[in-house]
């Protein structure tokens, strides 16, 4: 469960204590969610076709997580006021984006959406890192931020860069939009070749600064924050070992992260009327506790993912899943803000003022 105290800053001198977000075994479980898959991609990749079929399963399981972020948009008015026209036009602005470029260039629709994913994913890990940082006082993460994005960028160059990526892709059975934005990332391997060593000493450069930030933070620091950075790393090392059982890790954590933050924020976050002021997603989670509202949630994606396999056709599943994709990304950076009280209470962290 989600403390939902206040914790106080910890001064510098103060023993040593793992600030956890949820509890040592699940925030143990988050950190390493990553692995069952990597482990999946590597134990397969020499089965072509049951490799196919996992990394079909780990997109799906991404794909499913996208329109919670909708549910809590448009299910609060809280959320909704933050930007109420931009939350108004974006559906139609993005379907209307999306159909111009799918029809204009589907590979660079596969592009624009696949980076925006990658960063994505990499500023959720951030922000869980950040939290860490906030429950022991630490308020600002630049240096992490940095280092993260360098660390991206050298797993995409290297595999650019690396021969042996073509193969390795039609391995995986991908096809349509995602294999279209993987050609492109291969076709660029001779420039990757040359940046390659830059995009090195770059990310070591920013790895030896925050451990240098780190070792100076002393007892002040918090060691489930570094269980949680050395955990990415891992999962970044494995990308560059392993790059199809890396990006199986890289993606399917993602979704997995953003349920487990999900469900314990609602908790707090719509615990009764009065906090949420009828929110009728808060109504749902209450009526149907936790569990129940996911069940319901899960549901409704299995029946979307059914009619468009039944009914679609590729213009129809560019359109929604890029659509649903693109409003998730760009609605998570108003509503997680942890400077906003009610996000902050949720999750256990101070508020800044």
């Amino acid at each position: 469960m989600v403390t939902t105290a206040t914790p106080e800053p910890v001064a510098v001198g103060s023993r040593r204590r793992a600030r956890w977000v949820h509890g040592p075994v699940l925030d143990v479980a988050m950190a390493l969610c990553w692995v069952p898959f990597a482990a999946a991609g590597v134990a397969l990749q020499d089965n072509t076709n049951q490799l196919a079929w996992f990394v079909s399963a780990t997109l799906l399981l991404s794909f499913s997580h996208q329109p919670l972020t909708l549910a809590l948009v448009y299910g609060d008015a809280t959320n909704f006021r933050l930007r109420r026209r931009i939350f108004t036009w974006s559906p139609l602005i993005f379907a209307v984006a999306v159909f111009a470029t799918r029809s204009i260039s589907l590979a660079t629709l596969a592009v624009v959406g696949g980076l925006w994913n990658a960063e994505h994913t990499l500023m959720q890990r951030y922000g869980i890192t950040r939290i860490y940082g906030r429950k022991s006082g630490q308020d600002t993460g630049s240096t992490e931020k940095w280092m993260l994005f360098s660390w991206l960028g050298l797993a995409m160059v290297w595999a650019a860069a690396d021969s042996r990526t073509p193969g390795r892709v039609e391995r995986t059975g991908l096809g349509g939009n995602n294999k279209r934005g993987l050609d492109i990332l291969t076709d660029l391997s001779p420039a990757a070749r040359w940046a390659l060593p830059v995009v090195a000493l770059l990310a070591l450069g920013f790895t030896a600064r925050w451990i240098r930030d780190e070792r100076h933070r002393g007892d002040a620091a918090n060691p489930a924050k570094r269980f949680y950075i050395a955990a990415t790393a891992a999962l970044f090392i494995t990308i560059l070992v392993n790059p199809i059982a890396g990006f199986l890790g890289y993606v399917g954590a993602h979704a997995v992260e953003y349920f487990i933050i999900v469900h314990q924020s609602i908790g707090p976050r719509y615990a009764s009327a009065a906090i949420d002021g009828g929110a009728p997603v808060g109504r749902a989670v209450r009526r149907l506790t936790r569990l129940g509202f996911f069940a319901v949630y899960l549901s409704i994606v299995v029946g979307l993912v059914m009619l468009l396999r039944r009914y679609g056709n590729l213009t129809t599943y560019a359109l929604v899943v890029f659509t649903l994709g693109g409003m998730h990304v760009f609605y998570d950076g108003f509503i997680w803000k942890l400077r906003r009280p009610n996000v902050a209470h949720s999750l256990g962290v101070p508020v800044t003022p």
